[in-house]
């Protein structure tokens, strides 16, 4: 996690799951030791931005693996600090919290959800990949 210059905290995941379309759940894994993890528990709000593939550098920079503090740039969306520029945007409230081994599962619903088009930011087998669509209309339907 970094504290940014306009007091937003912001950790890199390289996951989360859907949990329900009905009603829209999400769930993100933290680490009980991250100081994201305190956060969440004290806020009940956590955001998720899916990253575009163009974003390889903002996601670099979070990961500690290089910095690059001038790509950082948020959108607040119902109270909690999106990266502007993502693919899809879910700010969530935590309905739900739940131990496992030394991270805690937050589930949160998410009342919104905004989105663009462009391709998502993979990263596979240690580097960063693209989706390829397959088929005329690419859900091979």
């Amino acid at each position: 996690m970094r504290i940014t210059a306009d007091g937003a905290d912001v950790q890199i995941a390289d996951r989360f799951t859907s949990v329900s379309l009905d009603p829209p759940l999400v769930l993100v894994s933290i680490a009980n030791r991250a100081k994201m993890n305190a956060k969440i528990a004290d806020t009940g709000r956590y955001g998720v931005s899916i990253l575009a593939s163009d974003q390889a550098p903002l996601s670099l920079h979070f990961a500690g693996a290089a910095s690059e503090p001038d790509l950082v740039r948020f959108t607040w969306r119902r109270g909690v600090p999106l990266l502007d520029g993502a693919l899809v945007h879910l700010p969530c409230t935590v309905t739900d919290s739940h131990p496992a081994g030394d991270h805690t599962l937050h589930v949160g619903r998410f009342e919104e959800l905004w989105f663009d088009d462009g391709h998502p930011l993979l990263f596979y087998t240690g580097s960063f990949r693209a989706l390829e669509l397959q088929g005329e209309h690419g859900w091979g339907f």
